[in-house]
């Protein structure tokens, strides 16, 4: 797995605005549990790119893995607007039941 990420970073390198190169590191960084990363290019992504909702759930789960509750609260919700505006309503849901079954205090 290292390997794919060196080669996702030296893709980046190369093309530092490449979104799809950002969010195929984050997704190789989550695989080897280094959610900081995930968060770091993740967040990166979401600066540059229009994203239809996936990567909203990706930084939630990577906030939560490092102890980032309100922020993992944020990106859910944020995730299912973006998710309802380009037509995803199953991945909206999907955060949804994810707020309400395991982050209602």
């Amino acid at each position: 797995m290292q390997n794919r990420i060196e080669v996702f970073e030296q893709m980046l390198a190369v093309d530092p605005e490449n979104t799809m190169v950002m969010f195929g590191l984050a997704k190789e960084c989550e695989k080897a549990g280094d959610h900081a990363k995930v968060i770091e290019m993740i967040e990166a992504y979401l600066g540059k790119a229009d994203d239809e909702g996936n990567a909203y759930g990706t930084l939630a789960q990577a906030y939560l893995a490092t102890g980032q509750r309100e922020k993992a609260l944020e990106a859910y919700t944020k995730g299912i607007e973006v998710s309802m505006a380009h037509g995803h309503p199953s991945m909206a849901n999907e955060y949804r039941m994810t707020l309400d079954l395991d982050l209602t205090d």
